[in-house]
């Protein structure tokens, strides 16, 4: 197996396109899993941790934009404000060894349905910021990223350098059921994210379906029907809570049933919606 461990993004990116079937890794959380459990042997690793243009985020053209390299915990501790899906789904991934290590870039690359990262990114409107040496670079909605189980829309030579998400312009929740409270892949999850000014909602479904995704038809409904200065009405918040398990696809497996899953999306829509909603009112009666 060969080691390769570029110092400078263009150098990251000439070694993907020399050696395409190479496996990117940052933290590591993931990819040496597999390895250690020899899931997979690559012909190459690709370590990503000593590229400073990987590890930085900053505000641009009205959006955050997230480098590959960030870690969780630095997502925890300063992008709480205009990211505050993302800082929850954060603060539930792994061990602190794991946050210290582990980062969105490197859980849109794994493309795993479990991924906590997915479903904020869902709600929020995320778009991955793909590179390629001879294509240049190329902007993927979150909503078009994931294609299967761990397979994304990267083409073999790119590699992820950002993510980019809209600030937050009203409350966000992000809910995860595990087999135990912490350290723990999740059995479902689901995000929610409030837009009021475009008069919408956004949600994310995670570990419920062959990949993450949203829940469009439950988006409609509340777009078409939510009364954005009115208390939540009850009949509505059911019927969303049933859209959002109907667009749940699970499996059984040793960590729950598609039963189970299916109805703790509904569960978790619910009070998402419900606690983002009392913020909301919160915020336009203070």
């Amino acid at each position: 197996m060969d080691f390769l461990r570029p110092t400078t993004w263009e150098e990251a990116l000439a070694a993907k396109a020399d050696q395409p079937e190479s496996v990117p890794i940052q933290g590591g959380t993931d990819v040496m899993v597999e390895i250690n459990f020899d899931v997979r042997r690559p012909v190459a690793l690709l370590d990503l941790s000593q590229v400073p243009e990987l590890r930085d985020w900053e505000m641009a053209g009205g959006l955050c934009r997230v480098g590959a390299g960030v870690p969780y915990t630095r997502i925890i501790d300063e992008l709480g404000g205009p990211l505050p899906g993302l800082a929850q789904a954060s603060r539930t991934v792994g061990s602190p060894q794991i946050r210290n290590r582990g980062s969105v870039g490197g859980n849109l690359g794994a493309a795993s349905p479990a991924g906590d990262s997915h479903p904020p990114l869902l709600a929020a409107g995320a778009v991955v910021e793909a590179e390629s040496r001879d294509r240049g670079v190329r902007m993927i909605p979150a909503a078009e990223f994931y294609r299967g189980v761990k397979r994304s829309a990267l083409e073999p030579d790119e590699l992820i350098r950002a993510v980019h998400v809209p600030p937050a312009t009203g409350p966000q929740y992000f809910s995860k059921v595990g087999t135990r409270n912490a350290m723990v892949i999740a059995v479902c999850s689901f995000a929610i994210a409030l837009h009021p000014g475009e008069g919408r909602v956004g949600t994310g479904i995670g570990s419920a379906a062959p990949t993450p995704r949203r829940a469009l038809e439950a988006e409609a409904l509340l777009a078409a029907e939510l009364d954005w200065t009115a208390p939540l009405d009850p009949t509505l918040l059911k019927r969303f809570g049933e859209l959002c398990a109907a667009a749940a696809a699970p499996i059984d497996d040793v960590r729950g049933t598609a039963g189970y899953r299916v109805h703790a999306i509904g569960v978790m829509a619910r009070r998402t919606l419900t606690w983002a909603w009392n913020d909301h009112l919160g915020r336009r009666a203070a």
